[in-house]
């Protein structure tokens, strides 16, 4: 009887009970430290400034209490070059220049306080700017800890946790649930990695003991001819078998991200691909050909290869038939490998049967072939392109189909140096 597989476990519980409805409000949540921060730097700011304006206005006062003109030997005489005052007159005309002298050296302190104000403005504004922007991002610093733990963990790094300390806020909360979604991510991964290694021991070693039975049947020359074609059939379907099991346990393995890189040239790995595929193409008439040019690229080589590998063995198998090479003048194959743009360009292309563009898109699913066949022939076990594109996802690149004008198709996988 199966195991009943355990619940998944419950979010992270709030370090405040939700029952006391003033506990919530005490706590130091990143609104009210926010709400502090800036409604506290708006009223000093504004403290600030009143002072400032008060100083201001108090000097102002001090200089309108300087009349622009004083008294000597009875007389009447002006100390600014533009309050005139009359020399005769009526005392009406007198009074009417003195009233003026006074309104204008009001403008005059009005005009500098305005001027001392703005600029105080100014200088509080730039000052209050530089303070807000460095509260800021102290008060966000943990943002920027949980952003870049989680770019790590997307370079495959389970391992990395925040383990973020500080006040019990909504930051905090947010770092233990990523932490506590890193740790059932790694026991997932783990268990994925534990269940691939079984599963390639557990379902290699029955396929492998067939396969050497079956040849030591065949090898037998008393066998009888009947039991000899029927060892053949069984040997290919276990071949099969074997290669449909290999490929899917590179699939699971290619799903994630590449953790040690070395240097491979995609010209280097291009050529082996083409070596391991020359004498299949050879027997079925189709010319390889194509000039690869150095593409350093850090990455894994065997899965680099798989993926030069996969992609001519498909443009080989899928290429022309033979009565129509004799009439067309045969198929080809060009593999080509260059640097564009910062990256590395692997470029695999076919004569073939016509692919229509909306079919593209299903040959790289699972088990999937041209017009939404199911597998079924000798060609392979329909993962080759599912594999290739897994395997450039983990480098951190992609690959392209683009249907070839008289059939076939162009390949292209770009992938970062």
């Amino acid at each position: 009887m199966a195991a009943t597989p355990a619940p998944p476990g419950a979010p992270p519980k709030p370090t405040w009970d939700p029952r006391d409805p003033v506990q919530p409000w005490l706590r130091p949540t990143i609104r009210i430290r926010l709400t502090l921060l800036y409604g506290g730097m708006f009223l000093i700011a504004g403290i600030l400034l009143l002072s400032i304006i008060y100083l201001f206005t108090a000097q102002a006062l001090n200089n309108i209490s300087e009349l622009p003109f004083e008294i000597v030997s009875g007389k009447v005489k002006p100390t600014t070059d533009w309050c005139v005052l009359p020399e005769e007159g009526s005392g009406a005309q007198f009074n009417q220049a003195v009233s003026g002298c006074l309104a204008h050296q009001r403008e005059l302190a009005l005009d500098d306080l305005l001027r001392r104000s703005l600029f105080a403005l100014l200088g509080l504004s730039i000052i209050a700017f530089a303070f807000g922007y460095a509260m800021a991002g102290r008060v966000l610093s943990p943002l920027g800890r949980i952003t870049r733990t989680a770019r790590r963990v997307a370079g495959s790094d389970l391992s990395r946790r925040i383990e973020l300390d500080g006040p019990d806020d909504e930051l905090k909360e947010l770092a233990d649930t990523f932490d506590e979604m890193l740790d059932r991510l790694e026991r997932a991964f783990t268990a994925q990695q534990r269940f691939v290694a079984n599963a390639s021991h557990e379902l290699r070693t029955p396929l492998a003991i067939n396969r050497t039975l079956l040849e030591v049947q065949l090898s037998d020359p008393g066998a009888p001819v009947e039991l000899r074609q029927l060892g053949k059939t069984l040997l290919a379907t276990n071949e099969r078998s074997e290669q449909l099991v290999e490929g899917l346990l590179l699939l699971a393995r290619s799903d994630n991200q590449i953790v040690e890189r070395k240097p491979v040239d995609l010209a280097e790995v291009a050529s082996r691909a083409i070596d391991q595929v020359r004498a299949e193409a050879e027997a079925l008439g189709v010319a390889i050909r194509g000039e690869r040019a150095p593409a350093v690229v850090q990455g894994n080589g065997v899965l680099l290869e798989r993926i030069a590998l996969n992609l001519v063995q498909n443009a080989v198998r899928y290429n022309v038939p033979r009565d129509e090479e004799a009439e067309g003048g045969g198929g080809w194959v060009e593999v080509s490998t260059e640097t564009a743009e910062g990256q590395a360009v692997l470029v695999v292309s076919n004569t073939g049967p016509v692919v229509p563009a909306y079919e593209v898109d299903n040959l790289f699913e699972p088990f999937r072939r041209l017009r939404q066949q199911r597998t079924g022939s000798d060609k392979g076990v329909g993962l080759g392109l599912s594999i290739a594109r897994s395997v450039a996802r983990a480098h951190g690149g992609r690959i392209i189909a683009e249907p070839r004008e008289g059939g076939g198709l162009v390949m292209r996988v770009t992938l970062p140096i």
